[in-house]
């Protein structure tokens, strides 16, 4: 069982990973932004960071950018669950220094195989 933060500003996509993750046995939290999401990783020092990439008051980039600049939390994978399926979205994901770039929508089950992935390869 991993901990795992989920950062997603749209509700109902933050409870279905949310659910879905939870089913697949793992300890779940949820931030709505991702300021949010970087106060609550310095907190939890979750296994896995999903995050949107477009949200309020941070954007996913950004967050992302504050925790690999961070040495206590960058070794902390990031993925992005993004509807913006752009080559430049997705390099531009990478960059800031994410492990991974899934697009919505998405099947839960492909998204347990992702998470267990990148998990065992932590």
């Amino acid at each position: 069982m991993a901990k795992i933060l989920i950062a997603e500003d749209e509700r109902d996509i933050r409870d279905l990973v949310t659910f879905t993750l939870k089913y697949a046995g793992h300890d779940v939290h949820q931030a709505a932004n991702g300021e949010e999401a970087v106060t609550m990783t310095r907190d939890l020092l979750p296994d896995l960071i999903l995050m949107d990439v477009r949200m309020p008051k941070m954007t996913g980039y950004e967050a992302c950018r504050h925790l690999k600049a961070d040495d206590k939390l960058k070794h902390i994978p990031v993925v992005f669950l993004s509807a913006k399926g752009q080559e430049t979205e997705i390099q531009t994901g990478l960059e800031v220094g994410a492990t991974d770039y899934i697009l919505k929508p998405f099947a839960p089950d492909q998204l347990i195989k992702r998470v267990s992935e990148i998990l065992g390869k932590k």
